[in-house]
């Protein structure tokens, strides 16, 4: 299995290389950009491959990221891009007259690179992706312990096949089902269940307190050459800032300060939210918004805005604007007081609000209230205080989201955690998601979820209705 994982990371690098080549080539022909030989134009092609894989090392573009989004592999692409651009001028500097480009020509044979490399990610991804669902080349993997971290890791593994896991059963000293999961007895018997099993990883999820149990089989997996990774209680670690710091031979965990308190990101962010609303207001936004307002006009009677108080940053009430989706008639809460949250099929959504709400385009008047300063267009988002006043009671940590800006779009949204709110456990991971984005928050992350947030209008998002 690792055989053939390694084949696949070797097409990675093959096919960043043909991209080059292609790059180079098609800029020469198309724009006669060299006057050197073709032995020359050759070397001139290894050297912009060994620069394309120098960066990589510092842009971590080969780190294994089938698990995650595509929208994360494009920005460590564009990053890549970057380095190996600024890397590659100097280069064409003292290759001249050899290799000669304008400006232009430069900027062209940088832009081909990078879509060639995006598109060829793309096709490899997605090869793997189809490989997986027949069944091929994942990892076996075997759980020690069956609490809230198991459950949690094997739903998901079980859920996105394309992470390349499959648990083939676990052990466990008091539960003995989960989920469907084949059960192999208790954790001393560990080491024979990977006599008898074919295990690439073995899992332990056992809490904290454990120590002895997680050492001992650690201790087996080392015996059998078999991988051990350590889950730690899943919602006390994801939703926190953790580095690992050595002193002497031991390892120390620290807690962090979060990202967004620091004076420098909160510049960062806040000029990119500033710069990014106003190229939207004089471009999309001088189209669409006039185009949006005169459609809600004439399908349905009422104001065109939708008002509603959320809660902002550290709980300061704010008032959130939309485009108006549902009836003008309808009413925020039940008869008893509770919130009533949109659903699918739900009779108060007008026609033209329906398509808005799919499209996400019933946020756009959002980018005034960026402009203003009590959103960012990356943030958790911003609830009712109906739902607010219901899930700060019942929800764990969920204040904790106030403590940075709301946001147009998030990490949850753009994780599936968006729209109708079934169970107590969807705001939960809803919330915990929006906990893991304020604590590893980075500019990048940002553009990220804005390119993600692009790709789910493009295709359309089924929990948005």
């Amino acid at each position: 299995m690792k055989k053939n994982q390694r084949l696949y990371t070797v097409l990675r690098y093959a096919l960043d290389a043909l991209a080059i080549a292609i790059a180079f080539f098609y800029m020469q022909d198309s724009y006669h950009v060299s006057s050197a030989s073709t032995s020359f134009q050759a070397v001139f092609v290894v050297i912009c491959t060994s620069i394309w894989y120098f960066t990589s090392i510092y842009s971590k573009l080969y780190a294994e990221r089938r698990s995650n989004k595509f929208s994360e592999e494009i920005i460590f692409i564009f990053y890549n891009s970057i380095l190996f651009s600024i890397l590659i001028s100097a280069i064409l500097y003292f290759l001249q007259p050899n290799i000669n480009m304008s400006f232009l020509e430069y900027m062209r044979f940088i832009c081909v690179i990078f879509l060639l490399a995006t598109v060829t990610k793309y096709i490899h991804r997605k090869y793997i992706h189809s490989i997986l669902s027949q069944g091929k080349m994942y990892n076996k993997i075997l759980l020690v312990g069956a609490g809230p971290a198991a459950e949690y890791f094997y739903e998901t593994v079980n859920k996105y096949y394309y992470y390349g896991y499959k648990c083939i059963g676990f052990v466990d000293d008091e539960i003995t089902k989960l989920n469907g999961c084949n059960y192999y007895g208790k954790i001393k018997t560990l080491e024979h269940v990977l006599k008898q099993q074919e295990v690439d990883e073995v899992v332990i999820t056992l809490p904290n307190d454990s120590y002895s149990n997680i050492k001992a089989c650690a201790d087996v997996c080392e015996v059998h050459k078999v991988q051990a990774r350590i889950l730690p209680d899943a919602v006390k670690y994801t939703t926190s800032s953790m580095q690992v710091d050595n002193i002497g031979i031991m390892p120390v965990l620290n807690i962090s300060e979060l990202p967004l308190d620091k004076w420098e990101n909160k510049v960062v962010k806040r000029v990119f939210d500033v710069a990014f609303s106003l190229i939207f207001f004089c471009t999309l936004g001088i189209v669409l918004l006039p185009i949006i307002a005169l459609l809600i006009k004439l399908t349905s009677k009422g104001p065109v805005l939708f008002k509603q108080e959320r809660w902002g940053l550290n709980n300061v009430k704010i008032i959130c604007y939309k485009f108006r989706t549902m009836v003008r008639e309808s009413a925020e809460v039940d008869d008893d007081g509770k919130y009533q949250i949109t659903t699918k099929d739900d009779p108060r959504v007008t026609l033209i609000g329906g398509l808005l709400r799919k499209t996400n385009l019933d946020e756009l008047p959002q980018f005034w209230n960026v402009l203003i300063g009590n959103m960012s267009i990356v943030g958790p988002r911003p609830h009712p205080t109906p739902m607010n006043l219901e899930a700060m009671h019942t929800i764990e940590n969920y204040m904790l989201r106030h403590i940075v800006l709301p946001g147009i779009t998030g990490w949850a949204q753009v994780n599936g955690y968006r729209g109708e709110i079934k169970t107590p456990k969807d705001m939960q991971r809803r919330v915990d998601f929006d906990l893991y984005y304020i604590h590893r928050w980075t500019f990048w992350i940002d553009c990220q979820i804005i390119l993600q947030t692009v790709i789910n209008f493009i295709r359309g998002d089924q929990n948005a209705y």
